[in-house]
């Protein structure tokens, strides 16, 4: 290790101890996470300044930095399976009916699938009205490294129906789910399980009604010591939003952000649109924006950070239900299904994009059946989109051969995929949010006082 790099590790340890000694006890999480982030984007742009994207010293650092952007991940990764089973099983043994779940389930992924239309229509919009095409991209070697990577990737997508991929949502082998080895698909099939395991103890109880407190009491116990955790694991959210955003902004690279810019321009405007699309279906629902934006800033910013919508379930909950009074059957379901399903960015905005910027270079004329098709598929295949980095190749290697068009703008934007993906994110995570309180305000089923104020 060079001198430089354990002397831009010292300042990094230095300001993280300063953010350790102005976080005081009593502050708002959303006040420490924005420290963390602006702390981050300095530090990133200092290491840029002195050295330059790519440099020895900036790589060197980084490999320190990361041991606690990605120690945070992986501690927000531990929690999430063993939080969506007690939550889910908990959730559902105190819905009197099981037809009450289906009403919880069926309104959330309604929401997700609705907003994800939306959002590819907002897509169509804006790629339209900046005049964007995939016209002169030229491909590098990163990018044509890239390529080959997605072409030998596609073919596990190239055959995936609708109908497969609801197979898909069961868990063949649980504990392979448990582990993440079943894949994207992983999360989804652990919140079937649970809810079927939910169901099965509901109508267990009925039957023994002696075992009904035992059951309740210690499942009660589990949920409080598992919520102790994701709360101890939050506590560090403020030092890894800053390690990660170190790594976001010192490793990226302006020549490729300036070429590009127009798409990014581009993309930072329908994520912005359809954020004010969420705030106006929560005005029509009854619950102020206001209050929602405020009660959520932190999560969106470890999203925007982390680039994981998966990673952000426990983050999620604990906002629904502390900052928004989201009962937490409500919000676990909403958590659990928006990190696969309907994520407006991932599955809505990208693939769409890049559709209507590709079709016009093969002769393909962009028309209103054009349109009416890609907005069709791209609101069906948003379902099982992978709730982590990358979730929205997977989701334009989908969409872009089923419109008969080439994958190859998608190894061209590897250069500014990152940049965008963060933003994407974010609003993947507003949108679960979203859907969870609309469902509770829709069903009527809502806590009359959240945990939390978000005005506080």
């Amino acid at each position: 290790m060079s001198i430089t790099v354990i002397l831009n590790l010292a300042v990094f340890i230095g300001i993280l101890f300063l953010l350790v000694k102005f976080s005081k006890q009593d502050m708002k999480l959303s006040r420490k996470v924005f420290m963390g982030l602006v702390a981050g984007v300095i530090f990133g742009f200092a290491l840029q300044a002195l050295y330059g994207a790519g440099s020895a010293e900036i790589n060197g650092t980084l490999e320190w930095t990361n041991v606690v952007a990605n120690g945070y991940i992986s501690l927000l990764y531990m929690i999430i399976m063993p939080l969506i089973v007690v939550s889910m099983i908990s959730a559902v043994t105190k819905i009197d009916e099981v037809t009450s779940l289906g009403k919880i389930g069926g309104s959330v992924v309604m929401v997700l699938v609705f907003t994800t239309m939306l959002s590819s229509l907002v897509a169509i919009g804006i790629t339209d009205l900046f005049g964007l095409t995939a016209e002169g991209m030229v491909s590098g070697e990163r990018e044509v490294a890239r390529l080959a990577s997605i072409e030998g990737r596609q073919g596990r997508v190239e055959n995936l129906t609708v109908a497969s991929m609801l197979v898909s949502f069961i868990p063949r082998n649980i504990f392979q789910s448990l582990s993440g080895a079943a894949g994207p698909m992983s999360i989804i099939s652990v919140v079937v399980f649970s809810i079927l395991f939910g169901i099965a103890a509901l109508k267990a109880m009925k039957e023994h009604p002696e075992h009904k407190d035992a059951f309740n009491k210690g499942i009660d116990v589990l949920q409080t010591i598992v919520m102790k955790l994701v709360q101890m694991v939050m506590s560090f959210t403020p030092y890894g939003v800053m390690a990660l955003m170190t790594k976001v902004v010192a490793s990226s690279n302006l020549s490729d952000i300036l070429n590009f810019g127009k798409f990014i321009v581009a993309s930072y405007v329908a994520i912005g649109i359809m954020f004010l699309v969420h705030g106006g279906l929560l005005s029509l629902s009854g619950f102020n924006p206001k209050r929602f934006f405020s009660g959520v800033f932190p999560v969106l910013t470890f999203a925007f950070t982390s680039r994981s919508s998966a990673a952000c379930i426990p983050l999620n909950v604990e906002a629904q239900t502390r900052k928004l009074g989201v009962p937490k059957a409500v919000a676990n379901i909403a958590a659990s299904f928006g990190a696969t399903i309907g994520q407006n960015g991932c599955a809505g905005i990208y693939p769409t994009m890049l559709a209507v910027m590709v079709a016009p270079t093969i002769g393909v004329e962009v028309d209103f059946a054009f349109l009416a098709m890609l907005a069709g598929i791209v609101t069906i295949s948003s379902f099982g989109v992978a709730g982590v980095g990358g979730g929205a190749t997977f989701a334009a290697m989908i969409v872009l051969p089923a419109m008969g068009l080439p994958i190859e703008i998608v190894a061209l934007l590897i250069s500014i995929e990152p940049l965008i993906d963060m933003a994407r994110t974010a609003l993947n995570v507003n949108g679960s949010m979203t859907a969870g309180v609309i469902t509770s305000k829709m069903l009527r089923v809502s806590d009359s006082e959240p945990i939390e104020q978000a005005a506080e």
